[in-house]
Order: structure tokens, then C-alpha cells, then sequence
């Protein structure tokens, strides 16, 4: 066992990368959650988004491509999800899982042609002068573009729903959709606007694994971590800040496990490879005794005759 062998740096620099697609999941699926709606396709839609950012990645050279091929395709299948809980009003657990599964089958059968294959490489934004700082440069300011944009997604996110009219409204319908139906708002649009843009966060999230985290496509390589997302929320009792501050736990979590196996520690590895998970169970079950904080309408399905 040699720690000496961990990099800090190194090792809060990797936390941030294997932070952000939790990040991108985490708070797309937070606004989902805001307007009333548990969407538990997350897994579903970043796996998606995985394969649709991969390929056209490859088949148009430009990871940039990529990546709003990615949004599409994730806000396409949250569409699917969207019309089955607004209009056909399925239950919206079972509609997720189902999403879920169709995902997982749907990109598997997309990515057959792609095995082995290395996608175009992602240029890192070196911020002159900043970069060179000794430990803050190579943590904060040598990263691929797509980490400061999930940060501002989450800046963003904030500043939309504690601000704007738009944001009041969302949270209105997500707190007792009977009462803002009855002040003229259009509840199943909110939340199917809602839902995109949580698909659309979901795939980004996942294009952001097969092309920056690990630049390569494999079946499943999601791996978890659109559940792990809808953890983040409830841990982040749906303040978006928090999901950021959750997002790096998590992700530091990952990583220094695998900083540990590869030191030597005497820790049998499946039990590091499986501590992200056990954390996160412990998590779930230490914050479900406070739901003070989930929007009134969560899970609840909305009708206008009602």
C-alpha cells in the first residue's frame, strides 16, 4: 500500500470530470421534480444520450455536434416519457422504469457498429494566466468547456426558480397542480417542458461519459449513475446548489476509491467498487425521513376535469 502515490490535485481534478454528468443528470431531473413529476428514466435517457453524442460524434468529426446531438436525443425520449404520464396518464414509477429498460435495450442495439472506436477528442479550455496558477490552475482552470457549463447550468437553474416568473410558476404547479390549473396555467405544458429539458440535461450528461470521461462506447457504460442522480436530488432536498455540492461528493467518492485500489490499499476491491452505492443507499434512507422539501404534487398525476 503506497498513498504517497495520490496526487491531491490530480485527485480533486478528477473528482470535478467524474462529477459533471452526475451534475447534468442531477439538476435536469431536479426541475423535472420541481414541476410535480418523478421521471425515474434518468438512467434510460443519459445512456441514450450516450450513444446519440457518440455517434454523431464520430460520423460528423466534431464532439460539439455530439453533444447537442445528445441533448436531442435525450429531450426526444423524455417526450415518450412525457406523453405517457401527461396525456395517457400511466403511472409515472412504472413509465420510468419502463424508459429506463427501452434506453438500456434501444442504445445497445445503436452502438453495435461502434465497439472499439475512439470518438474526436475534446480540446480543454486553458484559461491564459489562470492555468499557470500552481494547484488552483490545473483544479479550476484546465478543464473541457462542458464542466463550466454544467456549473452555469446550475447558476442558471438557481436564479430561473428563485427569480424569474416562469420559475414561480413551475414551482407553483409542482407544489398543487389543482390551484395553478385554476389560475389559468397550463399545467401538462410546464411539466412537459419540464421534462425535456430534463432529457435534454440527462443525455448531455451522458455524451459527456462517452466522449470526455471515457472516450470510448460500451454497452451500459452508465453504469448507475442516472440512479445515483435521482439520490442527488432527494440528498439535495431540490435546492440546486446543493446538487452541485452532492454532485462532488459523490463524484469524489468514485474516484478515491479508485485512487485506493490502484494505491494497493488492503480493501478487497469489490467492496470499494461498490461503496458509491452503499453511500448512496445510506444517503436515501438517512434524508426520506425529512420530506419537507419535496414539492406537494411529486408523483401526482394531473387531470383538467379533476
Amino acid at each position: 500500500m503506497d498513498l504517497s502515490a495520490i496526487n491531491p490535485v490530480l485527485l480533486i481534478a478528477s473528482l470535478m470530470v467524474a462529477a459533471t454528468p452526475l451534475l447534468l443528470a442531477g439538476i435536469g431531473e431536479l426541475v423535472v421534480e420541481k414541476s410535480g413529476v418523478l421521471n425515474l428514466g434518468v438512467e434510460g435517457m443519459m445512456i441514450v444520450g450516450a450513444i446519440c453524442g457518440f455517434a454523431i460524434s464520430v460520423e460528423s468529426g466534431s464532439p460539439f455536434v455530439g453533444l447537442i446531438a445528445a441533448m436531442v436525443g435525450g429531450a426526444v425520449l423524455s417526450l415518450l416519457f412525457a406523453f405517457l404520464t401527461q396525456y395517457a396518464l400511466a403511472n409515472q414509477v412504472a413509465s420510468g422504469l419502463a424508459l429506463t429498460l427501452f434506453g438500456l435495450g434501444l442504445s445497445a442495439l445503436m452502438g453495435q457498429s461502434y465497439v472499439g472506436i475512439k470518438p474526436p477528442a475534446m480540446a480543454k479550455l486553458d484559461i491564459p494566466v489562470l492555468s499557470d496558477i500552481p494547484v488552483l490552475g490545473p483544479i479550476l482552470f484546465s478543464h473541457d468547456p462542458v464542466l463550466y457549463v454544467g456549473i452555469a447550468i446550475v447558476a442558471a437553474t438557481w436564479a430561473f426558480l428563485k427569480f424569474s416568473r416562469a420559475g414561480l410558476i413551475l414551482r407553483a404547479v409542482g407544489e398543487s397542480h389543482d390551484a395553478a390549473h385554476a389560475l389559468g396555467y397550463n399545467v401538462i405544458l410546464v411539466r412537459c417542458l419540464a421534462i425535456m429539458f430534463g432529457g435534454a440535461c440527462a443525455g448531455l450528461g451522458g455524451a459527456y461519459i462517452s466522449l470526455i470521461r471515457v472516450p470510448q462506447w460500451t454497452e451500459g457504460m452508465t453504469a448507475g449513475i442516472g440512479w445515483i442522480a435521482l439520490a442527488l436530488v432527494v440528498f439535495a432536498s431540490w435546492k440546486p446548489w446543493r446538487v452541485l455540492l452532492g454532485a462532488y461528493l459523490f463524484g469524489g467518492i468514485s474516484v478515491l476509491q479508485l485512487n485506493l485500489q490502484a494505491a494497493g490499499v488492503a480493501i478487497p476491491v469489490e467492496y470499494l467498487a461498490m461503496s458509491p452505492y452503499l453511500i448512496t443507499i445510506l444517503v436515501l434512507v438517512i434524508m426520506s425521513a425529512d420530506k419537507s422539501s419535496a414539492p406537494a404534487s411529486l408523483g401526482r398525476s394531473f387531470h383538467a376535469s379533476q
